[in-house]
């Protein structure tokens, strides 16, 4: 009598005896067939694949030759040893003078209970955050740690912990494109953070906008936002920071855009409490030209100011951005602006006297620019509450009153000084323009313009060209510095120490 066949998985697992009760035998070189071969194939049920384990977080390089690493283990060791786990084995690190600071076995992160740790392991210190751990030591990571090795400026790796959710309220198109970390800056608009494009690990800036955080006197969100994005969709200049993307929700937009290495002008002035002049000149010549590509298109910046201009390295000679464009005004035909806007110490007199009745135009931005000028030459501001003559700021600026403190100022040339006063001028009809600046016998410097031009214009090598030279120039710098020494079983080399500066003088 014959049985009903039953399913496959009965027939493999349930009822092993069913085969030999129904006279089905194993297949062999006979040609006997198999109860196995009778059941289709669409029946057999399949093996679930086990699941590829996801990363927990990420390492995302912050210096070249250095590569993204995803943590998916729960711990991993960092070095020079070609037994960690992530060696640092590329070719522009061990050209670099810096690799012999690392460290064989440098530093470990690992995970325990879903808290994540840094283990510093190093003779020439692992810094989270800029604090150095100690050797031995370990410590809770955050998400959007930014770690450096053997000397805290040298930043190497940002932390993402992938746990986290805070890309969860961005949209969508830009969490798949983006990675966004830690914030880097601020304005009167809106935060900037530091950001990664998922395909390449390039580095970009985010500024992100906040409809509803505006004042009501800066009008509406949508206005001031919008705006912006206007301008810097136009704009086209090797001294104006480029917009790369744009994205928006219903609360916010997003705007990408290139990541300047160098910080900002304000910290280079305060680190060097004085920047030299053949420097400056070349920085405020690259400020002018941009300044004057804005006028030619209709636009007056209105908020000049050594915080929104960004430096593209390290390094004095380098290319400088004009950036933050949200208090910007695209001219309209009366060539005026009524609206009281920007930093007190850098706005010019008629912002204060005139803006109600009359309104203002591009000879703002030619006074904040001698106010830059001044600040970059003496390290200190022209305008300031604490100032001897016992007068505000706005009383000081508007009755254009300023001092050139001998012991800041005897080392300035006479050009530099009279390109100062002929900026600081309160009648702005008597103010030197932009194109007059860049006429003046201090800025008609033949080698310093070459020097310009060159930074601005790279040939076709293009960026890497720039960013190899910049490199070299560091590790130049860290050589002539520094000496060889060995500490426990590792070749380590100490990094190049600091210098300390001048000490500031009270003005």
């Amino acid at each position: 009598m014959s049985q009903e066949k039953p399913d496959a998985g009965s027939q493999t697992q349930s009822q092993p005896q069913t085969q030999s009760q129904s006279g089905s035998s194993s297949s062999s070189g006979s040609g006997t067939v198999s109860s196995v071969d009778t059941i289709p194939v669409r029946d057999l049920g399949s093996i679930p694949e086990e699941p590829e384990p996801q990363p927990w977080g990420r390492l995302l390089p912050m210096q070249r030759g250095f590569r993204a690493h995803d943590c998916v283990e729960d711990d991993t060791w960092f070095g020079r040893d070609s037994k960690c786990n992530y060696c640092f084995d590329d070719p522009i690190l061990k050209k670099s003078i810096r690799f012999a600071t690392y460290s064989k076995k440098h530093f470990r992160i690992f995970r325990e209970q879903n808290i994540v740790y840094v283990f510093d392991n190093s003779g020439n210190g692992t810094f989270v955050d800029g604090k150095v751990l100690g050797k031995g030591k370990t410590l809770p990571l955050a998400n959007n740690a930014v770690l450096s090795l053997a000397e805290e400026r040298h930043k190497v790796f940002v932390f993402i912990d992938l746990m986290a959710d805070e890309q969860s309220n961005l949209p969508k198109e830009f969490s798949e494109k983006y990675l966004i970390t830690k914030k880097i800056g601020a304005g009167v608009c809106g935060e900037v953070k530091l950001a990664f494009e998922r395909a390449t690990c390039k580095k970009v800036a985010v500024k992100t906008i906040n409809k509803k955080d505006f004042p009501a006197s800066l009008g509406t969100a949508t206005q001031n936002a919008e705006r912006e994005i206007q301008i810097l969709q136009k704009i086209d200049h090797p001294c104006l920071i480029k917009t790369e993307d744009f994205f928006q929700t219903d609360d916010s937009y997003y705007i990408v855009l290139e990541l300047m290495e160098g910080g900002e002008l304000f910290d280079r002035v305060k680190s060097k409490n004085q920047i030299e002049e053949s420097i400056a000149k070349l920085y405020f010549y690259q400020m002018l030209k941009a300044v004057e590509y804005l006028h030619n298109n209709g636009i007056i910046h209105r908020d000049l100011k050594p915080e929104n201009v960004l430096l593209s390295s390290q390094d004095d000679v380098c290319v400088i951005k004009i950036t933050d464009f949200n208090q910007s005004k695209i001219l309209e035909e009366s060539a005026l602006m009524r609206t009281l806007c920007g930093t007190p110490t850098y706005l010019a007199p008629e912002v204060f006297t005139d803006a109600v009745t009359v309104g203002y135009s591009r000879a703002v931005d030619a006074w904040s620019l001698g106010v830059v000028l001044f600040v970059c030459l003496a390290g200190y501001p022209p305008f300031h509450p604490n100032a001897q003559t016992g007068l505000s700021v706005r009383d000081q600026i508007t009755q254009g009153i300023y001092t050139f403190i001998p012991s800041k100022w005897d080392g300035i040339s006479d050009d530099a000084k009279d390109v100062v006063k002929r900026l600081l001028v309160v009648d702005p009809n008597a103010r030197l323009t932009i194109e007059e600046a860049l006429h003046h016998p201090w800025l008609m410097d033949e080698a310093m313009k070459e020097t310009a031009e060159c930074i601005m214009y790279p040939k076709d090598s293009g960026d890497a060209t720039a960013a190899d030279a910049t490199a070299d120039s560091v590790d130049a710098t860290v050589a002539s510095t520094t000496k060889r020494s060995r500490e426990n079983d590792d070749d380590e080399q100490q990094p190049a120490k600091r210098r300390p500066g001048p000490s500031t003088e009270a003005t």
